[in-house]
């Protein structure tokens, strides 16, 4: 089963595959990514929304006390990094000048709180630049399908995007993260269910 093939089959299972953080603009997008580490997009969903009723703006989160934001978001585990990071990466951009996020990677990774993966997710979801974004899920199940064989974020960011064409790469990695999500889990994957048993790594590891 050939690259195409595993993503015309994701296709079936995932019609609808989309960002599952909610958000109403740039902004809150790029706080709630943030957010999202080591996390569910459910509990983040939880947090953001009293979060987002009481700073609606950069320039609001920038002035906001990092105590209150940890009070906010403590569900989310790791509360104190995660207040500091976004009030963090107000701050810079407020200090720079934006009113808004840039959509510009080299600048993003400049932020608190953001690397490879959150710059990514946004320069695809919020801005629609061509990105494939590699996070837990799209790694594990790229090397359990057999399209990369490496653990190397950047590799494997690289090897999917010579995979598939620029106009799907949004697509591409929405498709692995649900099947990563939903499917393929770490643990308990739904292995005697699977339509790519035949050609899955994790199998063979198991062996």
């Amino acid at each position: 089963m050939d690259a195409n093939s595993i993503y015309s089959e994701l296709a079936k299972m995932y019609p609808d595959a989309r960002c599952e953080l909610n958000y109403h603009n740039d902004f809150e997008l790029l706080v709630a990514i943030v957010l999202s580490a080591q996390t569910t997009d459910v509990l983040v969903n939880k947090v953001t929304l009293p979060l987002f009723e009481k700073y609606q703006t950069i320039n609001s989160l920038a002035l906001a006390d990092v105590d209150d934001v940890k009070e906010i978001i403590k569900p989310l585990g790791l509360a104190n990094n995660k207040a500091k990071n976004i009030i963090g990466l107000a701050k810079k951009l407020k200090d720079d000048g934006f009113l808004k996020i840039p959509a510009d990677y080299d600048y993003l990774i400049t932020l608190p709180g953001v690397g490879r993966k959150t710059a990514n997710v946004m320069l695809t979801e919020a801005f629609k630049i061509p990105r494939i974004a590699v996070d837990t899920h799209v790694l594990r199940v790229s090397n359990r399908l057999g399209l990369v064989s490496s653990n190397d974020v950047i590799a494997v960011e690289e090897k999917l995007m010579s995979l598939y064409p620029r106009e799907i790469w949004h697509q591409v990695h929405l498709k692995l993260l649900f099947f990563g999500r939903y499917f393929c889990k770490a643990k308990n994957p739904h292995c005697e269910e699977c339509p790519f048993i035949r050609i899955c790594q994790y199998k063979k590891a198991l062996k």
